[in-house]
């Protein structure tokens, strides 16, 4: 994942983390920061086609809103395996960038509110600093409102 950060010209670099940051808290809790500025990776659907949705920790993603926001009639969460096979990385770990294969990506605008996000590094256990201006360009995202 460094080379990919490095690659797209990211400025933060990888932190392994000496607990599980499957979850935006647990990754909070163990960076010490506001959940909020944990950006939460979900793989979903839209209209059958993979499109990563990075949402700040304190949000859920409301389906029907974020897929009016982007365009499509609806948003489904896949499995495991099609979250893998469209990442390369397992659930819990997914990165913003460093696919197979470009996926469509949105960025919840509620992560504009801090000045530092974390962001998942490829692992259950590796996170990164980031910005939000940052994440929209490495990751060539839209900003997005994922809650109505």
């Amino acid at each position: 994942m460094s080379q990919a950060l490095h690659e797209a010209g990211a400025g933060g670099e990888v932190v392994e983390l000496t607990t599980s940051a499957r979850t935006a808290a647990d990754a909070a809790g163990a960076l010490g920061c506001s959940v909020g500025a944990i950006a939460n990776s979900l793989v979903f659907l839209a209209d059958g086609e993979p499109v990563l949705v990075l949402t700040s920790g304190g949000h859920r993603v409301d389906p029907e809103h974020t897929a009016a926001a982007l365009g499509v009639e609806k948003l489904t969460r896949p499995n495991a395996a099609t979250v893998r096979a469209a990442t390369g990385q397992p659930i819990g770990g997914v990165a913003p960038l460093g696919h197979p294969a470009h996926l469509r990506t949105v960025i919840d605008v509620d992560l504009l509110r801090y000045d530092v996000v974390w962001a998942a590094a490829g692992t259950p256990h590796t996170v990164f600093p980031t910005t939000y201006s940052e994440l929209l360009r490495i990751c060539d995202a839209e900003p997005v409102t994922v809650t109505p």
